[in-house]
């Protein structure tokens, strides 16, 4: 028994290293690839369905009556769900509800495809209160989190161990705080061993974090408070812990890492391909410097194998993982090596890690950034990445080798130019593929790699029997010598001994690229109507700082500069734009959500000659309002560069407003809070300037609930646009 169970542990290691097989948090995203990337699944109306590939032969795994409970009629609605490794069982995830931004808390059941039993989970415990569960590797044990605590589920017995006990709405066991989930991407807080023998998890202390207090005012007749443990820039982060717990005595070993808890980061931990160490990533509070290191699981030592530091900062896995909610560390070599992405030579790059962290061997060598890892084949050596060399508007699957000494090989067809995106299977045979261009509407198909050959077409694209106005992808160099990338759509009929409108579109921050050579991103979804058919020229510009694939130096030159720089170049692009005759210069219009609202404030407050009209949504008016994760990253600490932080806060210019402002915002924005609308507005009061002002009550970020609410955003921002820049030509 031990001999064999010794053989399918090993046999789960080397099997997740095949290609990037993460466990992801619940929402579902993406395909539900089988194991060996032959096949993927699907949920319909008849069930669990299984398509073999390349045949698309349809098999009901698990039909209706199996997914109905013994005391029900109706069958369980499927949010998601997930195999064991044997295929047996479907940990199956329903009822959802929403936490921050995603549904990720509710019931979970199993269904065993063997006796056709169908269990719910945490029965002892609230209703939909389960997030992130997951099957152990022997499939017998499931292990979940509730109410900030670590629970683990015996399915034979159903017999419930509780791992941790401390848990609260601040001391949060197996998932993190707000700002590590909007800033990392960290929600899945807890990793079963290889074994099935041990969890290690993540313990955040919020305790110290002062409460941001939202006010609920309309909910209830009396007003009530809800309050979000939000860092703001300056303040220390959260204390940041990882544990082991050993399920056969219930007691959780404290992994020593090393350095003051509130002046660190812990955004990646997992097994190292074995069930006695754990990798972790660490950075320091400025997140310019990382640190690796190995875990001992049962003794909690831990042992450095790499540094590396950077003079601006360095990004975490989600900038450049194509699942922004998966887990994993990219094993290869059967856990010999692993991948690592790193800008260190300016470029973001992949490279081969040993695994004691001496040896790095470059694999994509050239002037040119990989855009995001899509998936590494231990098998065949390849790793499979999106790029762009020649375009950083667009976006191509690759190839490469693990050797060091292969050129990438492009697999995106050469006579389809735009933006591709690849959902690989395991294996790296197949995909759904999906491609676009600023004028040519999306076109799905499955193909299979890596000869690119369409082996089944997906579904016809809603806009395909519509007429779009054309758009031209362009470049400007400003005075400065700055290449900005930028769209424009001019209007139909135009007539270019006429004068029109321009609507800028702005996001210009740090993170985020907003110029892409994809259908779609010249739309504006607030506007009621056409933009182009009632006289508009529509413009968006990419400058300095923003995610684009054009080398590290570009994406960091706004370091300490975040509110400055990106609005230069805006300005200084905007300034060449209104030299060309069919240009009213008399009607310039910018607008922007979030960080593109304060772009849009800090243009309409800083240039006042060239932009009459703005409507910011959401906007960052203050840095210093903000997290500390963010902040900190891009400008460093206030308290050493405080200067930095006011000279690029939109606040700041308040009393130069001269043009005609529109600002909105949700009251329970929970990101970018309502407190920086209010202070901006003491702010222009305190000027004597004239503007309007659209408080939506108790709307997130997003301003999307309550009935009738984007109907009515869509009417005030086209109205106010109308008034004060009107359409048409001149």
């Amino acid at each position: 028994m031990k001999s064999s169970y010794k053989s399918f542990t090993s046999l789960v290691i080397i099997y997740c290293s095949l290609f990037i097989v993460h466990s992801t948090a619940q929402p579902p995203h993406g395909i539900h690839w089988s194991a060996d990337g032959n096949s993927y699944y699907d949920n319909n109306d008849e069930g669990i369905v299984q398509y073999q590939m390349p045949s698309f032969a349809k098999t009901i795994v698990a039909n209706m009556q199996q997914l109905t409970p013994k005391d029900s009629s109706q069958p369980l609605e499927v949010r998601n769900f997930f195999f064991s490794y044997d295929g047996k069982k479907i940990l199956i995830y329903t009822n959802s509800k929403k936490v921050w931004r995603y549904d990720t808390r509710g019931d979970y059941w199993v269904l065993n495809t063997t006796d056709n039993s169908l269990k719910q989970l945490g029965k002892s415990l609230p209703s939909s209160s389960l997030m992130y569960a997951k099957l152990s590797p022997d499939g017998n044990s499931v292990a979940y989190v509730s109410m900030h605590n670590l629970y683990v589920e015996d399915l034979s017995s159903s017999n419930i161990k509780q791992l941790t006990t401390d848990g609260t709405d601040r001391m949060i066991n197996g998932t993190f705080d707000w700002v590590y989930e909007e800033e990392f991407d960290c929600r899945d807080g807890f990793r079963w061993s290889p074994d099935s023998k041990s969890i290690a998890y993540w313990k955040v202390d919020a305790t110290k974090i002062p409460n941001y207090l939202m006010i609920n005012n309309t909910d209830s007749i009396y007003s009530f408070v809800k309050p979000v443990e939000y860092p703001v820039a300056g303040t220390s982060p959260s204390p940041c812990y990882i544990y082991v717990a050993n399920l056969a005595t219930g007691k959780s070993t404290n992994i020593n890492v090393p350095g003051n808890p509130q002046q660190h980061y812990i955004p990646r931990m997992e097994w190292a391909a074995n069930s006695s160490q754990l990798i972790i990533e660490q950075f320091n509070r400025m997140q310019n410097e990382i640190r690796i290191m190995y875990c001992n699981a049962a003794t909690g030592v831990t042992n450095e194998i790499y540094t590396e530091d950077d003079k601006a900062w360095i990004d975490n896995k989600n900038a450049w993982d194509s699942n922004p909610f998966a887990t994993g560390w990219e094993w290869v070599k059967e856990g010999k090596a692993f991948l690592w992405v790193s800008e260190k030579d300016g470029w973001r790059h992949i490279y081969l890690m040993s695994r004691d962290g001496q040896h790095q061997t470059l694999l994509t060598n050239g002037d040119y950034d990989i855009i995001t890892l899509k998936g590494y084949d231990d098998r065949t050596g390849y790793v499979y990445f999106m790029a762009s060399p020649e375009n950083a508007t667009q976006k191509y699957l690759y190839r490469i080798q693990m050797d060091g000494k292969s050129k990438a090989e492009r697999l995106s067809p050469a006579d389809e130019s735009g933006t591709h995106d690849y959902d690989l299977s395991t294996n790296g045979m197949y995909a759904s593929h999906k491609f676009s261009n600023i004028n040519t509407v999306p076109i799905e198909d499955w193909i299979s790699l890596p000869k690119h050959l369409v082996i089944k077409k997906g579904v016809e694209s809603q806009y395909s029997n519509y007429k779009f106005p054309h758009v031209d992808m362009f470049t400007i160099i400003t005075d400065d010598g700055v290449k900005m990338d930028g769209w424009m759509q001019k209007p139909i009929n135009f007539d270019s001994t006429k004068k029109y409108p321009v609507v800028f579109y702005v996001y210009s921050w740090p993170g985020v690229q907003s110029i892409i050579d994809e259908f779609g991103n010249q739309f504006n979804s607030l506007y009621e109507g056409n933009m182009a058919a009632d006289g508009y020229i529509l413009i968006g510009l990419e400058g300095r700082g923003s995610q684009v694939p054009k080398g590290a130096a570009w994406r960091k030159s706004i370091y300490k500069q975040t509110g400055i720089l990106n609005t230069y170049d805006q300005a200084m692009a905007t300034k060449i734009i209104l030299q060309w005759p069919f240009i009213d210069s008399s009607r310039i219009a910018v607008w922007g959500w979030s960080g593109g609202g304060a772009t849009t404030l800090s243009l309409l407050f800083g240039y006042p000659k060239i932009y009459k009209t703005g409507i910011a949504v959401a906007p960052l008016a203050d840095q210093l309002t903000y997290d500390n994760i963010y902040e900190e990253r891009y400008m460093g600490l206030p308290q050493e560069n405080m200067q930095a932080y006011i000279n690029g806060s939109a606040i700041t210019y308040a009393k130069n407003l001269q043009g005609h402002l529109l600002l909105i915002q949700g009251t329970g924005d929970d990101n970018v809070h309502y407190q920086n609308s209010e202070r901006l507005i003491n702010e222009l009061i305190k000027y004597n300037k004239l503007f309007q002002f659209m408080p939506y009550p108790n709307r997130t970020h997003a301003i999307s609930e309550g009935e009738g609410t984007r109907e009515h955003l869509s009417n005030l921002y086209t109205t106010f646009l109308r008034q004060y820049c009107p359409p048409g030509a001149k």
